[in-house]
């Protein structure tokens, strides 16, 4: 079971690329509490969540595995069960004024409410990429959108 959106954005290959690849770029539209370096294959990350009131409400530990100009892939090592051995890409290419990113989180088990849930997530945050990319701000946790109880 996979999650796959694509998203067009107009903004340069390499704006993209550097929200994607840099510990700034990704905690300037996923998560604000962003470590690692992102910018080397075989570096880690790590990303947590926070709900508004600053109280931690979940993370994850990834992997870089593959790193180009037109492709990214992460390794999830850490967080939820569901997450753990699944990897996350991101496709880039141009398309006249838009980077397409083809986004890809591969590998879940089955397909569960919690599937359900991240894909909805992630899309949200595909849209926080687009804004940051295109307007210089994201909306990354804790300032994103809340969609149901578990965030």
């Amino acid at each position: 079971m996979d999650i796959l959106h694509r998203i067009g954005i107009k903004a340069s290959p390499e704006k993209v690329h550097q929200a994607l690849a840099t510990r700034q770029g990704l905690a300037g539209w996923w998560t604000r509490d962003t470590e690692g370096d992102g910018s080397r294959v075989g570096s880690a990350l790590k990303f947590r969540f926070h709900n508004p009131a600053g109280d931690e409400i979940g993370g994850f530990d990834m992997n870089v595995v593959e790193l180009t100009p037109a492709r990214i892939v992460w390794s999830v090592i850490g967080g939820p069960a569901e997450w753990i051995g699944t990897k996350i890409s991101w496709n880039l290419k141009q398309e006249d004024d838009y980077v397409i990113v083809l986004f890809r989180h591969e590998g879940w088990k089955e397909a569960a409410e919690f599937m359900h849930h991240c894909s909805t997530k992630w899309a949200l945050f595909l849209m926080s990429l687009k804004s940051l990319a295109e307007t210089g701000k994201g909306a990354p946790s804790p300032h994103d959108i809340k969609i149901d109880n578990w965030n």
